[in-house]
C-alpha cells in the first residue's frame, strides 16, 4: 500500500507539473499586453515601464516561468537585493530561513499565487479562499440532487423495464448527458426564475449573500442555489440513472437473487436488502469522479446565474486578462481534482487489493 501511495503521489505531481506548465506559457503566448491593460486607457511610458519591471514582464518567457515555480515551490530560493524581482518581500512570502548565503537565502515558505491585476493587489490566494467555499457548496448540493433522484428513478427504470416508464426515464437521462450545461442553464433560468418567478419565487440571477435592501449587512439567500444546484446535477443525474438501473438489472439476475426468490422473499427485500447495495459499486465511482469534475465545471453555470464562486471569478478574470487569477485558479482546482482521484484510487486499493500497482 506504501508503494501503491508513493507512485500515485508522484504521477500526480507531474499531472499538476504538467498543467501548470502549460497553463503559464499558453497564458503568456496570447495576444495582449497585460501592462497595458492594467494602465486601461492611460498610455503613459514611465508607468508601463514600472508595471513590467513590477510583475516581471520585462523579463524573457522562461525566466517569467522559472519565477514562477519559484513562487509556487514551497522550498524557494530568493535575492536578498531589494529591487531584485525574486527579493524576499513580506508581504509576498510568509516564510522561514533555511540556509542563508551572502547574496541569497533559500525558504520553506507556503506556494505564492502572486496578486491580482484587477483587484487593488489582493492576493489570488484569498480570493479562492473566498469563493472556492460557494463553488464546493454549489457541488455538494448538485452531487446530493444527482445521487439522490437518479438512484430512485434508476430502481424505478430497472424494476420496470421495457415498459413505457422505463423508456421515458431513459429517454430523460439520455437527453440529460447531451445537453450541455450552459444551455440548461440558460433555459431553466429563464423558464423557472422569470415564467415561473410569480408561482416559485426564484431569482434569475443571485449569491449565497446579498446585501439587503437598507445596506445594513449581508443576509444569506438559500433559494439562489436551487436553481444553479439542479443545473448542475443534471448531468450526474442522468449518468446515474443509467449506472444504477444496468447495475440493479445485472445483479438480479445472479443466482443467490434467484435462491432469494425461490425461498420466497417478498420483492421488497429482494431488492433493497439484497440487489442494491450490491449494485451501488459503479454508482460510487461515478460519485467520486463527478465531484471534482463539477468542481471544474461550474464555471459556466455559476457565471450565468451570478454565482458568486470560483467558476464565475475565473471567468472574470478571462475577460479582464487579470492572469494570475486565472492561473492559480485553475491550478488550485487541479490540485483538487488530483488529490479526490488520489483519495478514490486509496479506497478502490483498500477495498480490492487487485487494483494495487506494486
Amino acid at each position: 500500500m506504501v508503494n501503491f501511495l508513493i507512485k500515485k503521489i508522484v504521477y500526480s505531481f507531474l499531472v499538476i507539473f504538467g498543467v501548470l506548465t502549460i497553463v503559464f506559457f499558453l497564458f503568456n503566448i496570447l495576444p495582449g499586453d497585460p501592462a497595458r491593460m492594467m494602465l486601461d486607457k492611460r498610455e503613459d511610458s514611465k508607468q508601463l515601464e514600472i508595471i513590467k519591471k513590477k510583475y516581471g514582464f520585462d523579463k524573457p518567457v522562461f525566466t517569467q516561468y522559472c519565477y514562477y515555480l519559484n513562487d509556487l515551490s514551497f522550498i524557494s530560493i530568493h535575492s536578498k537585493n531589494p529591487n531584485s524581482f525574486t527579493f524576499l518581500d513580506d508581504q509576498k512570502y510568509s516564510a522561514q530561513k533555511i540556509i542563508d548565503f551572502s547574496n541569497s537565502i533559500i525558504v520553506l515558505k507556503k506556494p505564492y499565487l502572486r496578486t491580482s491585476f484587477v483587484k487593488s493587489n489582493l492576493k489570488v490566494s484569498s480570493i479562492i479562499k473566498s469563493t472556492f467555499p460557494n463553488t464546493f457548496l454549489l457541488a455538494i448540493l448538485a452531487i446530493i440532487f444527482g445521487l439522490s433522484f437518479g438512484l430512485v428513478f434508476g430502481v424505478l427504470s430497472a424494476l420496470n423495464k421495457d415498459t413505457l416508464l422505463d423508456r421515458i426515464i431513459l429517454y430523460f437521462s439520455v437527453l440529460g448527458m447531451a445537453l450541455p450545461s450552459f444551455f440548461s442553464a440558460i433555459i431553466i433560468a429563464w423558464v423557472f426564475g422569470y415564467v415561473l418567478n410569480a408561482y416559485t419565487g426564484l431569482n434569475m440571477t443571485g449569491s449565497l449573500y446579498e446585501i439587503d435592501d437598507y445596506g445594513i449587512g449581508r443576509t444569506i439567500q438559500f433559494k439562489n442555489i436551487i436553481l444553479p444546484a439542479i443545473t448542475l446535477g443534471i448531468r450526474p443525474l442522468a449518468v446515474i440513472i443509467q449506472l444504477s438501473r444496468n447495475s440493479l438489472l445485472e445483479v438480479l439476475s445472479m443466482d443467490y437473487i434467484r435462491t432469494a426468490k425461490a425461498k420466497g422473499l417478498n420483492k421488497f427485500m429482494i431488492v433493497f436488502k439484497h440487489a442494491m447495495w450490491n449494485s451501488l459499486n459503479p454508482v460510487i465511482t461515478a460519485v467520486s469522479g463527478w465531484f471534482a469534475s463539477l468542481l471544474a465545471g461550474a464555471v459556466f453555470v455559476e457565471y450565468i446565474f451570478a454565482w458568486n464562486g470560483l467558476g464565475k471569478e475565473i471567468v472574470d478574470a478571462l475577460n479582464n486578462m487579470d492572469l494570475p487569477v486565472v492561473m492559480g485558479s485553475v491550478i488550485f482546482i487541479s490540485l483538487i481534482f488530483v488529490i479526490i482521484n488520489i483519495l478514490v484510487d486509496l479506497i478502490y486499493a483498500w477495498i480490492d487489493p487487485r487494483v494495487r500497482i506494486e
